[in-house]
């Protein structure tokens, strides 16, 4: 109140036009700052762009229907397979190197028996065809998906979903969370479209350089678009969250919601001085005890860990078509080399596999790529996003807008605090801290995924 009192007695001490000029400064001040935060709030969106990724010249007209597709196999395909398997030669692992080295030999040699004598490719791809594949010609590539409508019901909301999987997974990682996401969940009912990214399984390979996240994004947009829908919302891991990412920030307007379960900072100032005092004082820089436990120490818990993991990425950034050449052409070699991901990529850091994972379902994953002969263009998706500093990309620098839900699993490769999060993510509907879970979400917890994405999507309609 005193200090109140000097100012009103200072400000009554000066002359009329002092005192204008003062009042005239505060409110330019006041507008200056209104106009920032008004700026920051502002829906921005990224350019479409366009492009062309068939083979030769762009015809004039392309042919946009949707065609109805099944996956097939022959027994001559399952007896290559198998002579490729017989002719393996595998080199013993060092005594007590457990999974140090890679997928450990002795291990492989297990998988491998199981592959040759009792797993059953044609009841998987069955269980491939139990839902509808579609595919269609987009840009000049024929673009599979699976779209999975819910049973009819009276007083049930029906909202459109698509999931967007990453590397080396593929769309069947989601046939766990379909009929999850498919079920009535009090009036909240999904339809749900998984499509394979170009490149990946089912799906053309770009026959032209360039076809990175942004390229697919405009695809996948194409996509839903041709399907019927001018709303939607999207879900995404690993390639998948960059792809959907980027269909937010083109079309702000078609996503009603952004789920994502792997979400990374953009690195900054804020960032690097919540590292500097985060763990002494977190409430300063917005950290909760759950940060902190996930976050420090941040060399050994988050840099080391990439490192020792990310070698692969390098590879495939750089010489993909070096990477896969071999794998394209030894079965064990490329199932040694997926599920390596899939042991380390999950929270079982031991190889624990069929802990979380049945034999089955990453054997079916590998046929996908093995049967398609698209090790090779997968990898270089890597490449394609990684030839220039994607920091200098018109997506690195706008933000996303529209309402995002974000789950947080321990296992993923590196943890995103919700205050780094929201220096992109400008609209966060909920932050989940989830209990258990690594890289391929949908995969290992697929009813602990649906349930953060179901509750996410009810906050944002409202139900």
């Amino acid at each position: 109140m005193q200090r109140l009192e000097v100012l009103k007695g200072a400000f009554c001490g000066l002359d009329a036009i002092q005192q204008q000029l003062l009042i005239g400064s505060a409110v330019a001040a006041g507008g200056i700052l209104m106009h920032m935060l008004y700026k920051r709030q502002q829906v921005k969106s990224i350019p479409l762009g366009e492009g062309w990724w068939g083979a030769g010249k762009k015809p004039l007209s392309e042919d946009d229907k949707i065609y109805p597709f099944k996956v097939q196999t022959s027994q001559e395909e399952i007896e290559d397979l198998h002579e490729r398997i017989d002719r393996t030669r595998y080199t013993d692992p060092l005594e007590d190197s457990c999974f140090q080295y890679g997928f450990n030999s002795t291990y492989l040699k297990t998988v491998v028996s199981y592959w040759r004598n009792t797993f059953d490719w044609e009841k998987q791809v069955a269980v491939l065809n139990q839902y509808p594949h579609f595919k269609t010609k987009i840009e000049g590539l024929d673009v599979h998906y699976v779209h999975v409508r819910p049973p009819h019901r009276a007083n049930q909301k029906v909202v459109p979903l698509m999931l967007v999987h990453g590397w080396p997974g593929s769309f069947y990682e989601f046939y766990k969370i379909l009929p999850l996401l498919t079920e009535n969940q009090d009036g909240l009912v999904f339809e749900v479209i998984c499509p394979s990214i170009p490149g990946y399984g089912f799906s053309d390979a770009p026959h032209k350089q360039g076809f990175d996240c942004l390229a697919a994004a405009r695809i996948f947009l194409t996509l839903m678009e041709r399907l019927g829908f001018s709303q939607f919302y999207l879900q995404g891991g690993d390639w998948g969250s960059f792809i959907t990412t980027n269909m937010a920030q083109m079309k702000p307007l078609c996503v009603k919601g952004l789920h994502l379960n792997m979400f990374m900072p953009r690195w900054g100032f804020k960032v690097m001085w919540s590292l500097m005092i985060g763990s002494y004082l977190p409430f300063l820089v917005g950290f909760s005890r759950e940060d902190v436990r996930r976050l420090f120490p941040f060399f050994e818990k988050n840099v080391w860990n990439i490192l020792r993991e990310m070698g692969y990425f390098h590879i495939q950034a750089t010489k993909p078509d070096t990477a896969g050449c071999g794998l394209n052409d030894s079965p064990v070699g490329l199932a040694a080399y997926m599920l390596e991901k899939f042991s380390s990529s999950t929270d079982l850091m031991d190889g624990g596999l069929e802990r979380k994972l049945s034999l089955d379902d990453v054997l079916t994953n590998v046929m996908i790529y093995w049967t398609t002969g698209s090790i090779v263009s997968s990898m270089r998706f890597y490449k394609e996003n990684f030839k220039s500093n994607p920091d200098n990309r018109v997506d690195a620098k706008t933000g996303i807008f529209v309402p995002t839900g974000l789950a947080a699993f321990p296992g993923e490769l590196m943890h995103c605090p919700k205050s780094w999060a929201q220096v992109r993510y400008r609209n966060i509907y909920s932050y989940t801290f989830m209990p258990r879970g690594g890289h391929f979400a949908a995969f290992e917890d697929p009813q602990l995924l649906a349930n953060d994405l179901v509750q996410f999507v009810k906050k944002v309609e409202k139900l």
